[in-house]
């Protein structure tokens, strides 16, 4: 570990992003701070840490960079883009990345970095904004030993469990996207399931009380199909996340000819949902594909 407590900086204040800051300054870090719209970075580091006016400026302050930001197009242009991340960043830094991408690209990506002469941990997240917020949520990691012991403590400030999957990129995001086939395959049999449900006149909060307290029930149903009682759609994870992700997942599994007969359908059912007009609602909207239901409407 080092000697010092590195000098951790977070790219993208998002859903998940925010919470993971927060659990960095609540561990002790002064975090640094850059998000692409006005004002959130500021009103982050109102009850501590930095704001930076770009991600540059964060990257020349700071020994680790974690980036949270939506795909691997969003990353590159972090590091070798408008961002300037990968020129900014000190010899010997560290570049965390949060996104879920396909792990070719995340293997590449890490040579292309050692060859700057920076680390990178391959590190994406899961557990939702909630468990970001708490400290609690789950990272799946592979790099470089080097890349760990510069880290310090940050990694497990944000994450109540941080798995070290391999000592090269890669692993980490063929962990997440299997669990992303997982996730996206229950979202989408939850839906199904409360659409049919609905179709055959089940009153819909009965219906989530004994599913969630019955075998059926799953840590999707019972988190999305709340968000459909509460006709909230805003959007905690997008529509059009799962259409990406499970797309990567359909990828990763397309080259070695394996069949995923499950997630098909749901990356259908998904892309259904973005073309009918929700893309960016929240991925639990993918019930509104169902004719003939009437689904729960906002309580005033």
């Amino acid at each position: 570990m080092p000697d010092t407590q590195p000098n951790v900086g977070l790219i993208g204040l998002g859903a998940m992003g925010a919470g993971m800051a927060a659990s960095l300054r609540r561990a002790g870090f002064a975090p640094h701070v850059f998000d692409v719209r006005p004002g959130a970075a500021e009103a982050f580091a109102r009850e501590g840490g930095t704001a930076c006016n770009s991600a540059a400026a964060l990257a020349a302050a700071c020994d680790v960079v974690v980036c949270v930001v939506v795909n691997a197009a969003q990353t590159e242009d972090v590091l070798f883009g408008s961002g300037g991340v990968a020129a900014a960043l000190k010899r010997g830094g560290v570049f965390v990345m949060c996104s879920t991408v396909d792990p070719n690209w995340a293997v590449a990506l890490e040579s292309r970095l050692e060859a700057l002469g920076l680390w990178m941990l391959d590190a994406p997240i899961s557990g939702g904004a909630a468990k970001a917020a708490s400290g609690q949520m789950t990272m799946m990691t592979a790099g470089r030993p080097e890349a760990y012991k510069r880290c310090g403590g940050a990694l497990d400030a944000m994450a109540a469990q941080v798995y070290r999957l391999g000592d090269r990129a890669g692993a980490g995001s063929k962990v997440k996207i299997i669990n992303q086939l997982l996730a996206g395959v229950h979202i989408a049999a939850a839906a199904e399931a409360m659409a049919l449900g609905l179709r055959e006149g089940v009153d819909a909060a009965a219906l989530y009380e004994v599913i969630t307290h019955s075998a059926g029930n799953s840590w999707m149903f019972e988190n999305r199909m709340a968000h459909v009682l509460a006709a909230d759609y805003t959007p905690l994870s997008a529509v059009d996340i799962f259409v990406k992700d499970l797309g990567l997942v359909l990828d990763m599994a397309r080259a070695s000819k394996f069949p995923l007969p499950l997630s098909s359908t749901a990356h259908q059912m998904f892309m259904q949902a973005s073309t009918a007009g929700f893309a960016r609602e929240d991925d639990s909207a993918v019930i509104k594909i169902f004719p003939g239901i009437t689904l729960p409407e906002k309580k005033t």
